[in-house]
Parts: C-alpha cells; sequence; structure tokens
C-alpha cells in the first residue's frame, strides 16, 4: 500500500516505514504529525484518485531529526564590469519516517507526541507556580548568549568593502561577528574559515580569496 502526498509545495510516494526529507515542519524530534493532503491512494489493485485530494485519507508519520540541507551556492557575475557576487544557503528540512497510511476518516492510534510536554505542565503549573517567571528570564537572556564568532580588534575598522566581492551588506555581516579589519581577513585559519562557512552565508572558496586581496591590502 502507497500513497502520494503533498507537502511544501512538492509531492512524494510514500509507503509503511520509508523515511524522507522534507520542507521543514515544525515539531520535536519523535513527535507525529499528519499529512491530510493525500493526492492518492493505492491499496493492491484498488486505486483512488483524489479530486484534489482523497476524502478521508491520511498520513501519519514520526520526526526523526531536525536539521539543514547541504549548502547551495548562488554565483552572479557581470562582464568587464569587475564585479562579482557570492552566497551561500543551507535550507532547513525535517526527516521524517511515515508510521501509517489512513482510509475512510479513521483516526491515528496516538496523539501527537509533541502534545505530551504541554500536558506535562499544565499538570505541574500549581506546584510550580515560579516557573514561568524563570522561563520569561530565560527567554530575556537568549539574545545575549548569541555572542559573536569573532572578538574584534580595538582600534578603527578597515573599509572591507575595498575587497572585491564584498559589499556593504555583507560588510555589516562581517562587522556584527567581529571581523573588522584587513588583517583579520589575512590571519583566518583553516579552523576559523570553516566555522564561517558553517555560520555565514560566505563559502570556504570565497573567504580564501578576500584573505589574498586582504594580504594585498595590508602591503599597502
Amino acid at each position: 500500500m502507497f500513497a502520494v502526498i503533498k507537502t511544501g509545495g512538492k509531492q512524494y510516494r510514500v509507503a509503511a516505514n520509508d523515511e524522507f526529507k522534507v520542507e521543514l515542519l515544525e515539531g520535536e524530534e519523535g513527535a507525529q504529525v499528519e499529512f491530510t493532503n493525500v493526492l492518492m491512494v493505492s491499496n493492491g489493485a484498488e486505486v483512488t484518485i483524489g479530486a484534489p485530494e482523497v476524502d478521508g485519507a491520511t498520513v501519519v508519520a514520526e520526526i526523526i531529526k531536525q536539521g539543514r540541507g547541504r549548502k547551495i551556492i548562488a554565483f552572479k557575475k557581470r562582464r568587464r564590469q569587475n564585479s562579482r557576487r557570492k552566497r551561500g544557503h543551507r535550507q532547513f528540512e525535517t526527516t521524517v519516517r511515515i508510521t501509517d497510511i489512513l482510509t475512510g476518516g479513521a483516526k491515528p492510534a496516538k496523539k501527537a507526541a509533541a502534545k505530551k510536554p504541554a500536558a506535562k505542565k499544565e499538570a505541574d503549573a500549581p506546584a510550580k507556580a515560579a516557573a514561568p517567571k524563570a522561563e520569561a528570564k530565560k527567554t530575556e537572556s537568549a539574545p545575549a548568549a548569541a555572542a559573536p564568532l569573532f572578538t574584534a580588534p580595538k582600534g578603527d575598522k578597515d573599509k572591507l568593502t575595498d575587497i572585491k566581492g564584498i559589499g556593504p551588506v555583507a560588510e555589516g555581516q562581517l562587522n556584527e561577528q567581529g571581523i573588522t579589519t584587513f588583517a583579520q581577513i589575512a590571519k583566518l585559519t583553516k579552523a576559523e574559515i570553516a566555522t564561517v562557512d558553517e555560520n555565514m552565508p560566505f563559502s570556504a572558496e570565497q573567504i580564501t580569496d578576500w584573505q589574498a586581496q586582504a594580504k594585498e591590502l595590508i602591503k599597502k
């Protein structure tokens, strides 16, 4: 038995125990999700095609992992204009495992796992009246925990836009992460380049090119 579902603007042919990646879904690992946008269900010789969806059909899945896909590089160059632009993007995605294909309006055997923690919190609310305040404090302090990747040196900042490939937006992003001078870029280690590649929209190849230009600017 298999079904065709639609999620994240894409269609997937799924069967029980299939594992695959879809566009980001809300929920924690282990939570149960339901796909109600079922376009077709096949059970042996019996095939039901929706118009556009199959009435009463539901595909149940379990969230295995929340993560991000491989980096995709977007490169743009203008001939004879001394202009080029390179950016990276990593799409958020969810890995799911199909647990059941239901028809005829049948409901899954268990409720979504994501609802269980909420029920526990409600039950423990009278015993822990101060918990909301503590959580509020944690939420308020969360932004402070997001420290820059690097420590900016003292003194004036260099005009990083003098490096070909770094525009005003990229310069602002680098400054926010503590990179403010040519010397910093020139002295980045392989491990630090990997850190930038992982956490910022710049590739390792792009940063290596900036290093070569930064070294020449320092000599001037």
